[in-house]
């Protein structure tokens, strides 16, 4: 497929939300434990139905799929590669290209196999290294059919949830330890990029793309004639949207206020995968630690009254995209909508947000935002991490006592959507 004038519609997902049975990784360990809601089972299965999941995709004129690698299943001992695992994957990525679907692979959402896990997970030196060593062999392996990689999946989201939250594992609370694994997974990232082009060049796969999906939103102070509210947001939107992205490219990881840190490459991303949902009001609380970076409130100048919310109550800001695709435009990289999407039992209101948020989609490409991809998140209702099986995302509604599919009316609507624009060459 030639990528380079191709806008990639389609949706996401990810490898322990949807296949089911991870058994060897922290998730797995966490839910086993009695630490969530419920626990993930078998899933959507599908790790054995991802051939009917595509025909669907397909059928709803999808042309292109993001997924994740479950690097537990792949690597289920320090060193010790599955053969099995890796044939499974080069059949997942072959039947998305014998269906004209463009793979997006990530290497890493959120999951991490047992044994990364116990030496220390993220917080740990040795996990740039054991992940640089993860992404060179995912392209000497699937590299001839991949050409969109993202290394890391909202890696802010994880350090927060993880290590100052504490709802998902480890379930730790130090601000500390969530700034070494913000670092270590930039570092990670920089040298998996290097080392994934050397890996493509090798065998002469010169058009790899590697990028990184990043969960952004846009900040607004609670009190506009507040300067602690608008400085907090300056602060905010510079440390969670943007450091990521500019250590990246910069080739040094500034942390604002703490220590500076150089990586082992400059430029080290292609595009920039962005995943939004909602915005934040930010309210000035001090400038002293993580302080500095705000708190957020609920009755800021921007919310309305009786401002439409989803089924977690995450509000809904469709102009949102546009304020985000044109604050990353600056960076000169295509960007891809790798995530956008609403939980809700009201099928209607998931058309409705669809329809709003693909057309400030449409607005920042006819201002001349490279806008790449727009991936609806999800594809299938799944696993929602801490929230279990209650919220429902899916273009496709997933029926978890029988496993049976059904394509609900907001997937024919984007099916249609996509339709209506190819023809009227807007992309």
């Amino acid at each position: 497929m030639n990528t380079e004038n191709t806008f990639l519609w389609g949706a996401a997902a990810s490898s322990h939300q949807v296949e089911g049975n991870n058994t060897l990784n922290d998730w797995w360990d966490w839910e086993s434990r009695g630490k969530v809601k419920e626990p993930s089972g078998i899933a959507c299965d599908h790790y054995n139905r991802f051939g009917q999941d595509f025909k669907i995709a397909h059928s709803l004129g999808h042309t292109a799929h993001r997924f994740s690698l479950e690097w537990s299943r792949l690597e289920p001992e320090e060193g010790r590669w599955s053969a099995f695992e890796w044939a499974h994957y080069k059949e997942v990525v072959r039947t998305l290209r014998a269906l004209k679907i463009e793979p997006i692979v990530t290497l890493n959402h959120f999951t991490l196999p047992l044994w990364f896990y116990k030496n220390g997970g993220w917080t740990d030196r040795r996990s740039i290294l054991y992940f640089a060593r993860f992404a060179k062999k995912a392209v000497d392996v699937l590299g001839e059919d991949v050409t969109y990689w993202l290394t890391l999946n909202e890696p802010f989201v994880y350090a927060f949830m993880a290590y100052i939250k504490g709802v998902w594992p480890p379930g730790e609370s130090s601000c500390a330890k969530a700034f070494m694994v913000i670092e270590n997974q930039i570092q990670a990232h920089a040298s998996a990029y290097k080392d994934m082009h050397e890996a493509a060049r090798k065998v002469s796969l010169n058009g790899i793309k590697v990028g990184a999906a990043l969960s952004v939103s846009p900040f607004f102070p609670c009190r506009e004639e507040s300067p602690g509210d608008r400085l907090a947001v300056f602060l905010r939107n510079n440390l969670y949207n943007h450091m990521f992205i500019r250590s990246a490219l910069n080739g040094i990881i500034l942390f604002p206020g703490f220590h500076i840190r150089a990586l082992r490459s400059r430029r080290a991303a292609d595009f920039i995968g962005l995943n939004y949902y909602s915005y934040e009001n930010i309210r000035y609380k001090g400038l002293g630690g993580y302080d500095m970076f705000g708190e957020p409130c609920y009755l800021g100048h921007h919310e309305k009254a009786n401002e439409e919310k989803n089924s977690l109550g995450w509000r809904v800001y469709p102009e949102g995209v546009y304020l985000l695709l044109k604050d990353f435009a600056g960076y000169g990289l295509p960007i891809i909508i790798t995530e956008n999407g609403i939980c809700t039992n009201d099928d209607n209101q998931r058309s409705i947000f669809i329809k709003d948020h693909l057309s400030w989609v449409f607005k920042a490409r006819s201002a001349g935002i490279p806008a790449a991809g727009y991936l609806y998140w999800s594809l299938l209702d799944n696993f929602e991490w801490a929230d279990g099986y209650s919220p429902r995302f899916g273009l496709i509604e997933t029926d978890y006592t029988t496993l049976t599919r059904t394509v609900r009316p907001s997937g024919r609507i984007m099916a249609d959507y996509i339709a209506d624009y190819m023809k009227a060459a807007l992309f």
